[in-house]
Formats: structure tokens, sequence, C-alpha cells
């Protein structure tokens, strides 16, 4: 398009540019380059993470006592099958215990829990609402309550009610913490990917965080993230962090972030997968998304200082910091800035440039499609088998993954004003672990 027009000018067609088209194009062109500078690291971990798979050495591991842990709010509809799917794993039933913390349930939640051989612990606080407040209360009385626990576990694996996991979930993450990490982040896959674009959307986002972000960070010898189920913490953390005392609407970023500033490592295991549920109305994901968006506010608020003096010497310290904030303040400069310099062109006459700050504003937003299409098909590419549905509806969400990522913009911008507070998401997806293996078989036969 520039080539174009600097054609036509150069035959004299049109004036030559005036200061504010001049001031269009570079300000166009300084954002575009702030935000890859910024995120240059991510792209080389897209391209890294796919064509590198990173693997523990081959030896024996020594197996350690583990508490898995589960916040449930009125999820008697699917807390089952995860209860199933970890009863259903290879790791020595002797070695772990199962703990529920039955989260101002009004179901017969901790009734099905109890049934099914779990430790469960109810908590009612109209009060303090959130998984943060439902953990710590939970870690309290585990570490203060030794009775309750047949045995004393050295790590926790941390799981959402709506989760199932594989039948060498908890081996594979043992194997990491046996490694020497004190954190370990899962493989994230989604259970109801072929529902619709926004679970779709989800699911891909999710897949890329594990191929290319931690399995990146991971093989490179950096930290990872935990992305708020499916991660384990030894006790000995837990306890260092009061319990688990991260109270912000995303504590599981906000612990990420207190871990790295440490120069600790999490770590991750790209063979523990797990399978999660997504919201599948809008309205629903805007909430959840809108709470997510509120958290990292809320952690840079809290964190924001100190990750920007410490990133210059800790990148984990820098790849924390450009995940939690900065992408929408590049996105509002755009967004408000080239709109801003249209009106101005109209009201002195400058009909070209007034044009040209939406011509800017539209093939800024089409690099963003691109940019999302392709880290959705080198998702598609690399872990494509594992992704439950349709290849047609694979392919199709491909083209819907760039206009999910897009409702983060009005998302993002709305939980900057509003006052945000955590509200549940309803699950009602009714998948067991054997449904989805037998899935993976019929896939395998056609």
């Amino acid at each position: 398009m520039q080539i174009f027009i600097d054609l036509i000018r150069y035959h004299g067609q049109i004036p030559l540019p005036s200061t504010l088209y001049a001031f269009i194009y570079f300000f166009s062109n300084i954002i575009s380059l702030i935000f890859v500078l910024m995120y240059l690291h991510q792209f080389f971990y897209l391209i890294y993470g796919t064509f590198r798979k990173f693997k523990l050495p081959n030896k024996e591991f020594k197996l350690h006592k583990i508490g898995i842990v589960i916040s449930a709010r009125n999820e008697s509809k699917v807390i089952g099958n995860l209860i199933k799917s970890i009863q259903a794993n290879d790791y020595p039933k002797e070695l772990y215990n199962i703990f529920v913390i039955a989260d101002n349930c009004t179901d017969n939640t901790a009734d099905i829990c109890r049934e099914l051989g779990c430790i469960v612990f109810e908590r009612n606080d109209l009060e303090k609402i959130g998984k943060g407040y439902a953990l710590n209360s939970l870690f309290n009385r585990l570490h203060n309550e030794k009775q309750f626990a047949p045995i004393v576990p050295e790590a926790y694996i941390v799981l959402d009610a709506d989760n199932i996991i594989k039948p060498n979930f908890i081996t594979e993450m043992n194997k990491v913490y046996d490694s020497g990490y004190e954190m370990v982040t899962s493989y994230r896959n989604t259970k109801n990917f072929g529902k619709n674009w926004i679970t779709a959307g989800y699911g891909y986002w999710f897949l890329h965080e594990a191929k290319h972000l931690n399995n990146s960070r991971m093989a490179l010898k950096s930290s990872c993230a935990i992305s708020g189920t499916g991660f384990l913490i030894s006790t000995d953390v837990v306890k260092e962090y009061d319990n688990w005392s991260f109270f912000t609407l995303t504590e599981d970023i906000q612990c990420s972030t207190e871990y790295a500033m440490t120069k600790r490592k999490i770590g991750y295991s790209g063979d523990a997968e797990l399978f999660d549920e997504q919201p599948e109305t809008l309205r629903q994901s805007w909430r959840q998304r809108e709470r997510w968006a509120k958290g990292f506010y809320q952690v840079f608020g809290k964190n924001g200082k100190k990750l920007i003096g410490k990133a210059l010497t800790n990148f984990s310290c820098w790849d924390i910091l450009t995940t939690i904030f900065p992408a929408l303040i590049i996105t509002m400069l755009l967004i408000i800035g080239l709109p801003v310099c249209s009106i101005i062109g109209l009201c002195i006459g400058d009909y070209l440039s007034a044009g040209y700050a939406w011509v800017c504003l539209g093939l800024n937003f089409l690099y963003l499609y691109v940019i999302m299409f392709v880290i959705a098909l080198l998702v598609l590419i690399t872990e494509g088998k594992k992704i439950k549905t349709t290849w047609p509806r694979k392919i199709f969400h491909l083209f819907t993954f760039p206009f999910f990522m897009f409702t983060y913009i009005p998302i993002s911008i709305s939980a900057a004003f509003k006052k945000v507070t955590w509200k549940p998401i309803v699950h009602t997806a009714n998948i067991s672990i054997e449904d989805i293996e037998n899935d993976a078989n019929s896939s395998k036969k056609q």
C-alpha cells in the first residue's frame, strides 16, 4: 500500500505528504516496531517450540507423596469424572490423597466427593470469595490439622473440578518435580474444543501456551508460568507463601510473578496432559476473561515496579512483564491515536491524511490477524492429533481464532474501568477420560 501511494505521488497526481501524514506514518510504524521488539522473544518461542520438544533425561525417578487438591463450587455435574480419572492414574495409590475444598456449595458436590473416597473440607464464606481464598483455607487446615491426612504430602497438584487427566498425569508431573523443580505446569488441552468458535479459541491458545511458550521456556532453561489449573507446587513453597496467600483475581499469575522475582524457575511437563472445559457462551467467556484482565492489572499494580527493576537482570521477569500488561497499552495507542489523527485531518481539510490513518489502523489489525492465524496454524500442524474434534472444525476455527483474540481488546478496556469480582463459571460437559480415549481411538481408525 505504501509503495503504491509513493508511486502515485512520484508522478505528481497527489501533493507531497503533509506534516500530519508524516506523523501518522511514523507513529504507526514506531508503535508496530515497539510491539515487535517487546514480543520478539515470543516469536522466537513460536519457532523454537514448533521444532523442539523438551524431554527429561532417561533415568529412574523417585516417587514422592502427592496431595491432589481440588477447589469446587457447585460442580456436581463434572467433578465425579475428574476424581475417577485421578483414581485411574498409574501412580501408586498409597502415595497420593485427593483433597477437595467444597467452597460455598449449595449442591451435593461434597457428598459426591466423599462417596468417591476423597477427603472433603467445606467452606462457607460469602465475604472472601474466589479460588485463592478457597485454596488458602484448605492448605491452612491441612497443615494445621494433620490428622485429616493419611499421608503428609511433599507436593500438591492443583486441579479444577471440570478437569480430567490422562492416566500418566501424576507420574509425569512427579518426574519434573523430582528433577528439581518445586513448581511445575502441565499440558493443557480442551475437552469441548469443537463446541463453537469460543471454546476453540481457548483451545488453540492453551495449546499454544503449552507447546510454544512453556515447552520453549523449559528447553531454554527459563521459567514457565502456571495457568490456573494443572500445576504442581511443593509443600515447602506453599508454606513459604503463607499457605497460598494469593488473593488477586488471577492468583496463578500472581504466584508465577512473585516466584520468578526470586530467580527460581517453574518447570513444565509436556507429557502430563489434562483436559479443561471452556465457557461456551460469549457472556460467560467475557466475564471470565474480564476477571483475568482485571487480575493482570492487579498483579501489575502490586509487582510492576519490581518487575521492571528486575527485568534487566532476570529474563523471566521481562517475560512475565510483557504478558500481564503492555500489549493493551500498545493496542490502545493505535486504537485511540489513529482515529484522532483522522479527525484532525478532516477538521483541517487534509483528507488524504484522514484516510491514511484508517488505512494504517486496518493494516495493523490485518497484521495481527495474520500473526494469530499463524499461531493457530502451527498449533494445528504440531498438535492437531490431540485436538478432540473433527478436522473440518479444526481447520474452520483457524480462521475464527484471531477474532476470538480480538475480543480481548474491548474486554481489557472494560476491565480497566469496571469493578470486577469473582463469579463462578457453570460447567456442564459430562465427559469422562474414557470418552476422550475412545475419541482418540476412533480418530486413529479413520
